[in-house]
């Protein structure tokens, strides 16, 4: 079992690892839109699912792996009238179309509007 960490996502704000990696599997916590740079949250769904995504990417890319090795993500929206628009971004990103849940939520860490975590090989 290995910890992955990067900072070039956003650090986790709780009592957890951005990810593990256990016998060649990547397993990502949930990947708010936080900008790892400054701790900025951008405005909108679109702004927000694609600093999601990119946070993602990073944990996925520190532990060499990529969107094209990821086999299931479960994403969470905090509007499900934003399910269009978030996944017009999510699919620029997720190529490989793996697998997927989406679920609205009551509310999200920091009143972001979408959250994504992923499962991957390495």
């Amino acid at each position: 079992m290995n910890v992955i960490d990067t900072k070039n996502a956003p650090g986790a704000i709780g009592p957890y690892s951005q990810a593990y990696e256990v016998n060649g599997v990547i397993y990502t916590s949930g990947q708010i839109p936080v900008n790892p740079a400054d701790g900025t949250v951008a405005d909108g769904i679109a702004a927000q699912a694609e600093q999601s995504c990119k946070n993602v990417g990073a944990i996925l890319e520190a532990a060499g792996s990529g969107f094209d090795r990821v086999f299931k993500t479960t994403c969470f929206l905090a509007d499900m009238g934003d399910f269009a628009a978030f996944n017009e971004v999510y699919a620029k990103y997720f190529t490989s179309k793996p697998a997927r849940s989406c679920v609205a939520v009551k509310t999200l860490p920091k009143g972001v509007l979408c959250e994504i975590e992923a499962i991957a090989v390495k």
